[in-house]
């Protein structure tokens, strides 16, 4: 993504706060944007963060994380974690998710992450359309990743949060090349699981169709 200038900067992120300034005008204090990372891929963990940002932060570059280099994404991550006010994140690991579905699985992250903030937020910014549970006030915003700068910033962090997991398992199954693909179901990712077959983080629910039925 290319540096913008100071000016434009100043006017994205004021775009991208226009949610959180709604709300705060309606008396809401601590806004958490919530979104997760990690529902396709073939193995792993879900991952979902919650962070409440100070309502004067400013955080340049910040974006949807899928349009963010890694390193951008790296700076990001510590910068955020630094200035929030709260941030949780929280993972749901592959024997769940076989167990209860993806998306029920990553509907328990998100809540999770809500619920352990170490200060209780009063509304919730989710990113998607639909949200099972959720005891705050809160909505959801379809693509609120690129819109909301508190669900941009949960994003960031669910997305290296979760990269970094799956970058410590390729050194534990080297011969699934993780580093590269993080889990997706590549064709490099899917040729090793034909040759060794599946490893103790792979989702099994997954890959069925891959296996022709069998685990």
């Amino acid at each position: 993504m290319p540096k913008l200038s100071e000016e434009k900067e100043l006017e994205r992120q004021k775009a991208m706060s226009e949610t959180e300034n709604r709300l705060r005008s309606e008396g809401y204090k601590y806004i958490a944007g919530v979104d997760e990372a990690g529902r396709g891929p073939l193995a792993g963990p879900v991952y979902a963060a919650a962070v409440i940002l100070p309502s004067d932060i400013r955080l340049d570059g910040i974006n949807d994380s899928k349009k963010l280099s890694p390193k951008k994404r790296e700076e990001l991550f510590e910068e955020i974690t630094k200035k929030a006010i709260s941030y949780s994140i929280c993972a749901v690991d592959e024997k769940v998710i076989d167990e209860i579905n993806i998306l029920n699985a990553t509907f328990m992250a998100m809540n999770e992450a809500v619920k352990t903030l170490s200060q209780k937020a009063d509304y919730v910014l989710i990113d998607g359309n639909r949200i099972k549970d959720m005891e705050t006030p809160h909505e959801t915003i379809v693509k609120g990743d690129a819109k909301s700068i508190s669900i941009a910033a949960a994003s960031i962090l669910a997305k290296v949060s979760r990269d970094r997991y799956i970058t410590e398992m390729a050194e534990v199954y080297p011969e699934y090349a993780f580093e590269k693909h993080k889990g997706y179901g590549t064709k490099e990712h899917t040729d090793a699981i034909l040759k060794y077959g599946v490893c103790p983080i792979h989702r099994k629910t997954f890959l069925k169709k891959l296996l022709g039925g069998e685990k």
